[in-house]
């Protein structure tokens, strides 16, 4: 039974913000913008389950994968296999970058898929719709420990209080929870709290 593991795109969320996260994935709170329709756009040619082969590489498109002992589970948008490698792969619709939110979602996905197959996986790929190219991770050690770190912080973030608002205009501009989030009015009224409190 899965239903109380954590899914792997709420650890790319958490990763994110932790903020969204608990919005999300505690509260329930969803919200589209151009960027949340143009993701679900760009994913509707790879949503369906379905296996296919290209070349000598077998690609398996939708893969629901789970881990019993790191309580995550979740769907891999394709996992490759090719000379008896499996490649997970995830689809994303910005630009290549060092975005660790996206490297912990697709080494959570490698973790669950070597628990589940009993191979061990060296790499996974994230195509990037924005530049439109491959980006290769490669699941070190310590990206490893980190994204199991991720795990466990996004998994005991679930029973604490709602974080505060992080201070990144960027990733609030973009965020479709923004309005929901308000975060420049909550650090408006925490500096304005911690003003009034200062004077005492």
């Amino acid at each position: 039974m899965t239903e109380d593991y954590l899914p792997l795109a709420y650890l790319n969320a958490w990763e994110y913000c932790p903020r969204r996260f608990y919005l999300e994935y505690v509260l329930g709170e969803m919200e589209d913008n151009e960027h949340i329709i143009l993701g679900r756009h760009i994913h509707r040619n790879v949503n369906e389950e379905t296996t296919f082969q290209e070349g000598e590489t077998l690609i398996h498109q939708q893969q629901w994968v789970w881990s019993d002992r790191l309580k995550v589970a979740g769907i891999i948008d394709a996992v490759e296999e090719c000379d008896g490698q499996l490649i997970p792969v995830e689809y994303k619709k910005g630009k290549m970058a060092q975005h660790l939110n996206d490297h912990f979602q697709l080494c959570a996905a490698a973790l669950c898929l070597e628990e589940r197959t009993g191979h061990t996986i060296t790499y996974g790929e994230i195509f990037y719709h924005a530049n439109r190219k491959r980006q290769t991770v490669a699941f070190t050690p310590e990206l490893r420990q980190m994204t199991e770190q991720a795990i466990l912080l996004a998994q005991l973030a679930a029973y604490k209080a709602m974080p505060a608002p992080i201070d990144h205009t960027k990733k609030c501009k973009s965020c479709s929870l923004q309005n929901i989030c308000l975060p420049v009015e909550v650090r408006q009224l925490q500096k304005s709290h911690l003003s009034t409190s200062d004077d005492f």
